[in-house]
């Protein structure tokens, strides 16, 4: 695999990981926007573009608004953006557990500060990226924490925010997110 692809792989999981924490600034709108698709053609070129055209057609507070609704809600958002709720059905199970095993492994914790369970879908889009752009050979590899933490539950949780009916620049994420994710798959079990 190509420095380059690693390098593109390891961008989109950055990209993803902040479009999950939290709603875009006009900032980041602006990059998506002006982002230039080298092959538009493609199966991922079409959902970048999709997720392009939309940065440029929305405001921030919409955005907020959205991400409100679908993250965090009144007592919780439409979609709960946990592995351990995707995968037992309930908060704080056993794959947390393991995930924090794997994490210590690679000398990560949660910081002080953050109260997000580490199995939120942004946290492990992150892990994703560092293991990624890591030097050298992580402990815990790419593909054993994609096959472990991301592969079991992930593109079920974009394809849950595809069919959302709150989601429109979300959507738009989950359906660029579920064809990464389903790409990320084929990746790791060749």
């Amino acid at each position: 695999m190509s420095d380059e692809n690693k390098i593109w792989r390891a961008q989109t999981y950055a990209l993803l990981a902040r479009l999950l924490v939290s709603a875009p600034d006009q900032e980041l709108l602006d990059n998506l926007t002006a982002m230039e698709i080298s092959e538009p053609e493609s199966p991922m070129g079409k959902y970048w573009l999709q997720l392009s055209s939309l940065a440029s057609q929305v405001n921030v507070q919409t955005i907020e608004d959205e991400y409100q609704t679908l993250f965090i809600g009144v007592t919780h958002g439409e979609l709960i953006p946990y592995a351990s709720y995707y995968l037992t059905g309930f908060l704080m199970e056993e794959p947390l557990a393991e995930l924090r095993a794997d994490l210590a492994k690679l000398g990560l914790e949660r910081r002080g500060d953050t109260v997000e369970p580490e199995d939120h879908v942004a946290a492990e889009c992150d892990v994703m990226r560092l293991i990624l752009t890591a030097e050298g050979s992580p402990i815990v590899t790419a593909d054993e924490f994609f096959n472990q933490h991301v592969n079991p539950w992930m593109e079920r949780f974009f394809n849950d925010l595809t069919k959302s009916k709150q989601a429109v620049f979300y959507q738009a994420v989950g359906l660029l997110a579920e064809q990464f994710i389903a790409l990320e798959s084929r990746i790791f079990s060749a």
